[in-house]
């Protein structure tokens, strides 16, 4: 994992722009044109370079179970459209949740805090967010044509090693519940940025609660 975290440098933020979009069948970026020039978030841009920094060998098998699982690109140019649907319709079942919806570009994150989503220290979901959770299956399920990579972050309490094993955790329970509501598993994929990804001030308790998270993108199938 340190690795990985090394890999997936700033650069490769900047590099990728608002105007890319992930092509899950050559493992790939593309150009999107309802994208240009939008700048997309740190994290949802790390989840980003990481499904495309994969090997050959790890993307080929993406492909081979997007396909065997019937899952097709969208098609055309129909790719804004496409994601402005989905977006609208998560906004309309999250609303007063306390999740927050992001958009960048084509692209759309979901913010879950930790004090909605687990118990204090733990990776077991919180009995009341099942409802929450199955308002998102609704909608990843009627708009089928993405990715979906759950990403876990900590606060800088504690180890290195045990931030980084929670927040991976947390992304595994998460993409466990999807899966176990049906998401076909082809579209999942997971990783924990432990506590290298802050969001917030770890030096106050309100700074340390925004940076205890799990977020949920969603990046289109293309051509």
């Amino acid at each position: 994992m340190k690795k990985l975290m090394i890999a997936i440098s700033t650069a490769s933020i900047i590099a990728l722009s608002g105007c890319e979009t992930f092509d899950a069948y050559t493992g790939e970026s593309k150009t999107s044109n309802t994208a240009k020039g939008a700048g997309i978030g740190a994290s949802i841009g790390l989840a980003l370079a990481y499904v495309q920094n994969r090997d050959k060998s790890s993307a080929d098998r993406k492909r081979a179970m997007l396909k065997g699982a019937g899952i097709g690109a969208i098609a055309g140019g129909g790719v804004g459209y496409y994601m402005d649907s989905q977006e609208a319709k998560l906004r309309k079942q999250l609303r007063s949740t306390g999740v927050s919806v992001e958009r960048d570009g084509d692209n759309i994150n979901l913010i879950m805090p930790s004090n909605i989503t687990f118990e204090s220290g733990g990776s077991n979901l919180s009995n009341s967010f099942y409802a929450v959770m199955d308002s998102v299956v609704l909608v990843v399920q009627e708009f089928d044509k993405t990715i979906i990579v759950t990403a876990g972050h900590t606060d800088s309490k504690g180890s290195d090693s045990y931030n980084q094993l929670l927040s991976e955790r947390r992304a595994t329970t998460v993409a466990g519940y999807l899966r176990h509501k049906g998401v076909v598993e082809a579209r999942l994929e997971t990783i924990g940025f432990g506590e290298a990804q802050p969001v917030a001030d770890n030096a106050t308790a309100e700074g340390r609660a925004l940076n205890r998270r799990v977020e949920i993108s969603l990046f289109p199938i293309t051509e």
